[in-house]
């Protein structure tokens, strides 16, 4: 296993040296994703759920929201998950492709820039130390430290640790089995005094996996604690 893994990070990365990058959506060399075709890229739009994020009719809180209030504050995405943008998370995450993180960190940077909120630290969402091992790299902390980096934060990479290695939120078709899955998943290794703090992750679909990491976080002593993520299941 380790030698299979060994011998796929050699391969991309002499790819990465013979083949010049080239946009997802476009195909013009220089990026993985072109300042024209990120811009284009669906976006989520209001009226949303003020809480996890989703879209709504009418009102302020979903249904969801209503008959299960999450531990977090709020969860904020950028895109629709779907097209170009799940290709661009699926080579970000399965297929090593860790370069993508800048462009999609560009957008998680400029979406805090012209929709501030709440977080004086980033913290990415944690991969089991198995998986971690197995994948070489955690991409919600590429992204987080790509946001910090652009928008001067810190970042607080270990603030939070996966104790328990779930199956994918992905494989779990309900919202209640998704919540069944991550509950008691994290937790926090450091005592937290107040702090307000951002997490930071690839793709929300129900809300699960960060309001499990912010209600580790708040039992540590954080204060506020808000999502944001690149791309958003509706």
């Amino acid at each position: 296993m380790k030698a299979a893994i060994s011998l796929r990070r050699i391969r991309t990365s002499l790819l990465d040296l013979l083949f010049p990058l080239r946009c997802l959506g476009c195909g013009k060399e220089g990026s993985l994703l072109c300042r024209s075709c990120s811009d284009g890229l669906p976006r989520v739009r209001q009226p949303i759920c003020r809480c996890c994020g989703t879209s709504v009719r009418a009102g302020t809180l979903c249904p969801s929201c209503l008959s299960h209030p999450l531990s977090i504050d709020g969860i904020r995405s950028v895109l629709l998950f779907g097209g170009i943008t799940r290709q661009a998370i699926h080579g970000l995450k399965y297929g090593h492709l860790k370069a993508i993180a800048a462009p999609l960190g560009d957008l998680l940077a400029g979406f805090m820039r012209a929709y501030p909120l709440p977080g004086d630290v980033l913290v990415p969402v944690p991969l089991h130390a198995g998986r971690l091992r197995e994948r070489g790299y955690n991409q919600a902390a590429l992204l987080a430290k790509e946001v910090g980096r652009l928008n001067g934060l810190p970042v607080g990479e270990g603030w939070l640790v996966r104790r328990r290695d779930t199956e994918r939120q992905a494989k779990a078709p309900s919202a209640a089995e998704r919540r069944s899955n991550v509950q008691g998943a994290f937790t926090a290794p450091r005592e937290l005094h107040g702090e307000s703090l951002l997490l930071i992750d690839d793709v929300c679909t129900t809300g699960a996996t960060l309001d499990a990491c912010a209600s580790a976080l708040k039992a540590a002593g954080a204060g506020p604690v808000w999502g944001l993520t690149v791309a958003r299941e509706l």
